[in-house]
């Protein structure tokens, strides 16, 4: 269904500014507003963006809202909803560096965030039962969600997770693709059409890497005498280049991120990168916008406008082209096939995300019952996320 970009706009702009939680918190809200309430995408849709998303470098979160903002509205629409999407966590970012640099530690959130991270457990739950409800049709998807819920949950590596989709996937391939028709010849055709297509969606991603490449190249070998702009150039460089090689979402890139700015760069001390996590953290939307806070030590507001674009742009681009080519080979039998194996277990994962976000933030008796209200709220009563989140967090000041 084709949207305004008014509406792409506004309705990512509300998803940005109260999407705590990282990637599965985003996506739970995508569901929550784009498919659930306003019945603009179908959520086997927004599990195809999940399914594309684990597959590609960079920050998920981003590149799933590239997915479906393509899907809505093409790519004006794709651009429109990453702008959207991050203009409130980095408008954040921003004043919380400014406040930092200027005054020292930022201040302390901690109360209102043990408001906000059961209730976005219980949001992020509520998303997987609905997507479960509609998408778990027999006992083997059952058993795929059950064991990915178990497996992504009590392991931190990104390779199990890339393992578990790996496996749920092959799972699916032989499983549902098994049954064969009679129209052998026709199957035969399409799968030529397939193969062609599959070749120019090669095509179209190995140009959108060249074109890519050749941008930072151009910059990297620029040698003016001009320090401001050489700074400049070193944070694309710097920035982009982890996005592009970096698989797994956000508390992936953190390693990688200190020993190059920490180590490497020495642009920032190993306090103020931790507190640069931090703040990543307790801002809405992905977790990689803690690359404004250490652009905006090193040049200001420009240089934080920088890292964030240098970040962030490089995936999305190579989503809205992968995007484009995965609209010709879905109706691919055996791409159905596998999706019938992801689907289950992007479910089970998203279970986990709610359970690790609760254990991280404790199982005392006030976090356990602003989950259960939450819980009641969402999915019984039908209250949106966008006040139930922030009511949460001044509970959460008011009552610890």
């Amino acid at each position: 269904m084709k949207v305004t970009l008014t509406y792409l706009f506004f309705t990512f702009l509300r998803i940005g500014a109260t999407s705590w939680g990282g990637f599965m918190g985003v996506i739970s809200m995508i569901q929550k507003r784009v498919a659930e309430k306003d019945g603009k995408i179908e959520n086997e849709t927004i599990m195809e963006g999940i399914s594309l998303a684990s597959v590609l470098p960079g920050p998920m979160a981003v590149n799933v809202v590239s997915f479906v903002g393509y899907k809505l509205g093409g790519i004006k629409g794709a651009f429109v909803s990453i702008i959207a999407v991050l203009f409130p966590s980095f408008v954040l970012m921003l004043v919380l560096s400014h406040l930092y640099f200027k005054y020292g530690d930022i201040p302390a959130m901690n109360h209102f965030f043990s408001g906000v991270l059961p209730a976005v457990a219980a949001v992020i739950l509520s998303v997987a039962v609905s997507m479960g409800e509609k998408n778990i049709k027999d006992w083997p998807q059952g058993i795929i969600a059950i064991a990915a819920a178990a497996i992504v949950a009590f392991s931190k590596s990104y390779l199990t997770t890339l393992i578990v989709l790996i496996v749920s996937g092959l799972i699916g391939y032989f499983y549902y693709n098994q049954k064969k028709t009679a129209k052998t010849v026709k199957v035969k055709k399409k799968d030529k059409k397939e193969v062609v297509v599959i070749e120019q969606a090669g095509k179209g991603i190995t140009y959108s890497i060249i074109l890519i490449t050749a941008v930072g190249a151009f910059v990297f070998f620029y040698n003016g005498q001009n320090v401001l702009l050489n700074l400049h150039r070193q944070i694309f460089l710097t920035f982009s280049s982890m996005s592009l090689t970096q698989f797994g979402g956000g508390y992936v890139i953190i390693p990688t991120m200190q020993k190059i700015i920490v180590n490497g760069m020495k642009w920032l001390t190993n306090k103020e990168f931790v507190d640069a996590i931090a703040m990543g953290q307790i801002t809405p939307g992905p977790i990689f916008v803690s690359a404004t806070f250490i652009g905006y030590k090193l040049s200001g507001f420009w240089g934080a406008l920088n890292a964030t674009i240098s970040i962030f742009l490089p995936t999305a681009i190579l989503t809205i082209v992968c995007t484009r080519f995965f609209n010709q080979i879905s109706k691919s039998t055996a791409l159905i096939a596998v999706f019938k194996g992801l689907r289950p277990a992007i479910i089970g994962m998203i279970v986990s995300a709610a359970y690790t976000i609760m254990a991280n933030n404790g199982f005392t008796i006030f976090t356990v019952i602003i989950f259960v209200i939450a819980q009641l709220l969402v999915m019984r009563f039908k209250v949106d996320p966008v006040y139930l989140i922030p009511a949460a967090g001044v509970a959460g000041l008011l009552i610890l």
